[in-house]
């Protein structure tokens, strides 16, 4: 009796929100939570009547997670992604990570030469340094196939990387809420994705280390991976592994803080412009996206290249001490940068980083449709 006395009252809200829900299940193909978040619509909208358009708000929000998945520019500093309690029961949620895992792979394969051009540059680049030099450089030094030096690396760390953070994210989302059974706002979002992003850091980070070492190696400098951590071990110690961890921690803050802080701004400009029935395309929400986590690659940009310039140095070891060539710590290396070559200096290399957020984004989002229609994902 009271589900039917109920229907009435939910029909206005369910035509609310069935434009969201249509783009959800039969629209654009969109990597959402397979067809499990359209049940989650439908409970959104049964409470649309009582506050308004909180059915739009939830659900591009929703969206905004989504698109997190296939969003991955090389830098994986994002806030995790919250699948539903349906998702962990079913296992729904491996086969996400796993379409994500290889859309990263080759999004990051496919963008690897811009990537090792921009780590070129934040190493070795000057204010008569250009991007045509450089490449010319590289070729020259290693021919075309060098390009995509130390992107094995790159691609290996991916799968644990995203592992240890969704660990430590529904960690960190159960310590914050407690025994209540409550969503998360956005800036408990921020804090248990930023201690996710720190935990994952701390573990992989010498594979941050090895992918730099990787790609700014000379020919013939080391036979493998194995062999280049090998050698990095023996000459320099295990201290080594983790030059420019602070810088490197450091930045995760302001990029998560930043990421979600603009994405928040955009969304909500959005909203005030458009009625509550009407949802947003992909595309828009794409590029809500990529403006937000460009933004916040841009202000944690001189701490990215800090801890590069720091794991590329080599520091070795000898009986009496070390053998510095350059400034060892993060606040000596950031006075050298800023007296020798002023604000620029700190943001070198940003414009191949530019130069690769469209391809990367545009391949992610093809990869990850094919894979999870192989993976028996449905959006319907």
């Amino acid at each position: 009796m009271m589900q039917q006395h109920g229907r009435p009252a939910m029909r206005p809200a369910l035509e609310l929100a069935r434009p969201a829900i249509r783009h959800l299940t039969v629209g654009p193909a969109v990597p959402v939570h397979g067809a499990l978040l359209a049940p989650s619509a439908v409970r959104h909208a049964r409470h649309a009547h009582e506050a308004g358009c909180i059915v739009c708000r939830s659900l591009v929000f929703r969206l905004r997670l989504a698109l997190a998945k296939y969003l991955d520019i090389g830098e994986d500093m994002n806030v995790p992604d919250d699948f539903t309690q349906n998702e962990m029961v079913t296992g729904m949620w491996w086969r996400h990570l796993v379409a994500g895992g290889v859309a990263g792979a080759v999004s990051r394969t496919c963008t690897a030469p811009l990537d090792r051009l921009k780590v070129y540059l934040q190493v070795h680049g000057t204010k008569s340094t250009s991007i045509k030099t450089c490449l010319q450089s590289m070729l020259h030094e290693g021919g075309f196939w060098s390009l995509w030096r130390g992107n094995g690396i790159n691609v290996l760390k991916i799968a644990p990387e995203s592992a240890i953070k969704f660990m430590a994210y529904e960690q960190a989302k159960c310590v914050i809420r407690g025994t209540q059974a409550r969503e998360l706002t956005i800036y408990e979002r921020f804090c248990a994705g930023s201690l996710a992003g720190g935990v994952s850091q701390t573990i992989i980070y010498p594979l941050e280390v090895m992918k730099t070492r990787l790609a700014l190696r000379k020919t013939g400098q080391y036979k493998s991976i194995v062999d280049a951590a090998r050698k990095i071990y023996l000459h320099e110690g295990p201290k080594s592994f983790y030059r420019g961890y602070v810088p490197n921690l450091l930045g995760i803050i302001p990029y998560a803080g930043i990421d979600l802080a603009v994405y928040e701004t955009l969304k909500n400009s959005y909203l005030r412009k458009h009625s509550s029935n009407e949802s947003p395309s992909v595309f828009l929400l794409l590029a809500c996206g990529t403006i937000s986590s460009t933004t916040g690659q841009v202000c944690s940009y001189p701490l990215a290249l800090v801890r590069t310039r720091l794991q590329a140095q080599v520091i070795t070891a000898q009986p009496g001490g070390t053998i510095a060539a350059h400034p060892s710590t993060m606040t000596s290396l950031i006075r050298e940068i800023f007296r020798n070559e002023g604000v620029s200096g700190l943001y070198r290399g940003l414009t191949p980083n530019f130069m690769k957020v469209a391809p990367a984004v545009a391949i992610s989002y093809a990869t990850y449709e094919r894979c999870r229609e192989t993976l028996g994902v449905n959006m319907t």
